[in-house]
């Protein structure tokens, strides 16, 4: 018994072992259980005998006690665990590495005091060492430990602790491939969980690792596109792409985890991490060829737009856009088409966010993206589809946009739309496309707020250019533009039925704008129908535009401007010289049935409507509706084989006017350029009213030279005159300010043409007769006669008339015209 006792390193036995004192041994590296610090004690009462058993509870609980109570011993605590897990990995222990395991989870969850960063350091050493385990039952039970961890808020942040070996663990857990199928799932749902973790993790503080550097988003960002693409066909499908229907994340499958994770690293993301985002996932879909067909695509990226904060989604837009300009050169049309596709399905989500700048720099690079497409050679029918998918994404991109954005937009694009070339004709077609593809996204309330003069000007340039489609497009802008109750579909090509047309009463703002606008819109019109290439498509469109002017500015203000233009459209089929047959009928059947319009808005002008109508059926039935492409040689256009009754006359239509008190105005405020007044008036059998010809009457060219200054000379300016001009009631003056053109009218409508010709000459001569006196008088000054004339009295008279001739001609006439020329002044 000494002897063994001697042998024991815990005692020192004395000589005299009765009366000896037993003294503890204090060596570190005891091996007796009595001798071990406190602290260890208590952690090796947590394991049972038998790990079957299961972790000793009543034990756990003293040890948690015994930390809480001396929280500096904890980490001590978390490094004795750490040391015993490593032990039991190491000798495959798999029942003690567990126990261990969740004897540090729960002092984890249990603790939360200052020192708990230092237990953290030998907790993530526990973690690291069992994903190093070639054991997947280890690696998934390492990561579920990693999760309850990023559960837990810390108080204080840890400056030092990286998170480079979780991520890329993690992230290789989720491309796993072992052969057993359910093995692999839980592996892959397990490397998701933890890459979630991490985020959670290092999202919340920005004084711990930046997770949004690129070193990591490409690790991360792939393994989850991974995992999504390979359960697409699984995924949850609804109208919004909304969040994964609630369940416990136990019970999701890889697809729908890596999907959630998503969302949360999206929505998590401010504005400076969105291209750290969406970098990775256009890299992964370029690499793995993932864009064709782009179904995944467009699913990834509605994600996305869905989970990121609303005032950060153009961001998402304006990098997809940027990647599409790197695939202009090197790749394929098909692969950019699906990009523009994805592009479409997903810019209606950042309109409504888009303010200021943003919207215009979208803009700007969709028109940019179409600039360098219709520069591209060998184009086919890929290319067109990626015009057509930008022009698309256009207009989803405006539909959510408020209607002043729309017009400015409008605008902005009408200032890209290039001059007239042929060379730039492709760019005009996609450029008007995309507007017209604005406008239909645009409702009007004012005409005048709808085409500023900056934008109407050269849309109607644009309506007289010699391409007949585009012609056709820029009509289409003004139909959809002008539309503003939906009326189109029911005046698409000229008819003489018109039922249930909507309208409203005409405002003030508009008769103003067409009083401001109304000439170079209907001149526009009248010089796109002069075109010899018009088709039956461009004809239609003209009718429509001018319908649908007609419907939603008619009133008795514009009403003459709406005659006068239907006038002009028949005159234009009587005068012209190079509008073939066909065409000429053409304007015939539009002027009917733009008049019929006309008579349908103001009743009183059925009656003559229905005589014309009725003319046209006995004597000229081509001249009704509908349009053809080809007429037979006896169908007549020109107005030499049409009868009377069947043409519009201007002054029975006035004639009807006026006996419903409506008087056409003298002065109208447009006027249409004439092939040829003559001819107008010697094959027309119409007789128009003069008084369409604009005549400024107060103007000094149409008053008859002497007239003013003989009415200056008769009236007397007096105070009594003054208080009865001043005190003259407006009805009066303006009485007699019809009068005087009444009476001028009538006598240029009246008066012989030699009578006028003779009044022409008069005026003409009086200003020759001064201007030949003039020249007459510098002539004779000049003259060197008249100037040996002056004087032949003297010698010395002589010799300085002959000075001055010598000195005049020296000169070159200078001194002569010094001498005379105040004299032209006294004239």
């Amino acid at each position: 018994m000494a002897s063994f006792v001697k042998r024991c390193c815990c005692f020192e036995i004395p000589e005299d072992l009765v009366e000896s004192v037993v003294f503890k041994c204090t060596s570190p590296n005891c091996c007796c259980g009595c001798c071990a610090p406190r602290y260890k004690r208590l952690v090796d009462s947590v394991f049972p005998r038998g790990v079957e058993d299961g972790l000793v509870k009543s034990n756990m609980e003293k040890l948690t006690f015994y930390v809480l109570s001396s929280p500096e011993k904890l980490d001590r605590v978390g490094e004795y665990l750490f040391q015993k897990v490593s032990r039991d990995i190491y000798r495959k222990k798999n029942g003690a590495v567990v126990i261990g395991v969740e004897a540090m989870d729960q002092l984890l969850q249990a603790c939360h005091s200052q020192s708990l960063n230092l237990y953290v350091e030998s907790f993530l050493r526990m973690v690291q060492k069992l994903l190093e385990s070639p054991d997947p039952n280890f690696q998934i039970l390492a990561t579920q430990s990693f999760v309850r961890f990023a559960s837990i808020e810390e108080d204080t942040p840890s400056y030092h602790r990286r998170y480079d070996f979780f991520v890329s663990k993690f992230a290789s857990m989720c491309h796993n491939n072992a052969s057993n199928d359910i093995l692999r799932a839980e592996i892959r749902a397990a490397g998701i969980r933890g890459l979630k973790g991490v985020v959670r993790k290092t999202v919340s503080d920005e004084l711990v690792e930046n997770i949004w550097e690129s070193s990591h988003m490409e690790k991360i960002i792939p393994s989850l596109l991974f995992n999504m693409e390979q359960g697409r066909k699984t995924l949850v499908k609804d109208e919004n792409d909304a969040a994964t229907e609630n369940s416990g994340e136990d019970e999701l499958d890889a697809p729908k985890l890596a999907e959630n994770c998503m969302r949360d690293l999206v929505n998590k993301a401010t504005f400076g991490h969105v291209r750290s985002i969406v970098k990775p996932v256009l890299y992964h879909f370029d690499v793995f060829e993932l864009w064709v067909p782009n179904d995944f695509a467009v699913h990834t990226f509605r994600v996305i737009m869905f989970s990121i904060q609303s005032q950060y989604s153009y961001a998402v837009i304006e990098t997809l856009m940027n990647h599409m300009e790197q695939h202009n050169n090197k790749s394929n049309a098909k692969i950019r088409t699906s990009m523009a596709d994805v592009l479409a399905k997903i810019i209606d989500i950042a309109a409504g966010e888009s303010v200021g700048p943003s919207v215009l720099e979208i803009v700007n690079a969709i028109v940019q993206h179409l600039q360098v497409s219709t520069k591209m050679e060998g184009v086919d029918g890929d290319e067109k589809a990626y015009r057509e998918g930008l022009i698309s994404a256009l207009g989803e991109y405006v539909t959510h946009l408020p209607d002043y954005q729309k017009i400015e937009i409008m605008k902005f694009i009408m200032q890209k739309v290039p001059s007239r070339s042929e060379s730039n004709r492709l760019l005009q077609n996609m450029l008007l496309k995309s507007l017209l593809m604005v406008g239909s996204k645009y409702s009007s309330t004012y005409l005048s707020t709808t085409f500023p003069l900056s934008f109407l000007q050269p849309l109607l340039t644009l309506s007289q250019d010699d391409d007949p489609e585009l012609r056709l497009l820029v009509q289409n802008i003004l139909h959809t533009l002008i539309d503003r109750r939906r009326n189109r579909e029911k005046l698409l090509s000229p008819t003489l039925k018109l039922d249930n047309l909507d309208r409203e009463p005409c405002t003030r703002t508009d008769i103003l704008f067409v009083k401001k606008n109304g000439a170079e819109i209907f001149s526009s019109m009248f010089t796109s129908l002069e075109k010899t290439n018009n088709g039956i498509k461009n004809m239609n469109a003209v009718y429509t535009t001018a319908a649908l002017f007609c419907v939603e500015l008619f009133c008795e203000d514009t009403l003459f401007d709406f005659v006068r233009l239907i006038i002009s459209f028949q005159d234009l089929a009587i005068t012209s010289s190079v509008l073939n047959a066909a065409q000429k009928i053409h304007l015939h059947v539009i002027a009917l049935s733009l008049f019929t319009l006309v008579a349908h808005l103001l009743p009183s002008l059925q009656d003559y409507c229905n005589k014309v109508t009725k003319g046209r059926r006995e004597h000229a039935i081509h001249l009704l509706p509908p349009l053809k492409t080809r007429y037979e040689v006896y169908e007549p256009s020109d107005s030499q084989s049409i009868p009377d009754p069947c043409l519009i006359q201007q002054d029975q239509v006035f004639d009807v006017l006026k006996k419903e008190g409506i008087e056409p105005s003298s002065k109208p405020s447009y006027s249409f350029p004439r092939h040829s007044w003559v001819d107008a008036h010697m094959q027309s059998s119409t007789a128009p009213d003069l008084s369409s010809i604009s005549v400024e009457v107060d103007s000094g060219a149409s008053t008859p030279v002497g007239s003013s200054k003989q009415q200056a000379e008769e009236t007397v300016m007096t105070v009594d005159s003054l208080k009865n001009v001043l005190n003259e009631p407006p009805e009066i003056r303006k009485e007699l300010e019809t009068q005087k053109r009444k009476d001028l009218s009538n006598t240029f409508k009246t008066a012989p043409f030699e009578d006028l010709v003779s009044k022409a000459a008069a005026r003409s001569g009086n200003l020759q007769n001064k201007l030949s006196e003039i020249f007459t008088k510098m002539s004779v000054a000049s003259s060197p006669t008249s100037a040996s004339l002056e004087g032949n009295s003297t010698n010395r008279n002589n010799n300085s008339n002959s000075l001055t001739l010598s000195n005049h001609h020296h000169n070159h006439n200078h001194i002569g015209n010094k001498v005379q020329f105040p004299q032209i002044f006294q004239l």
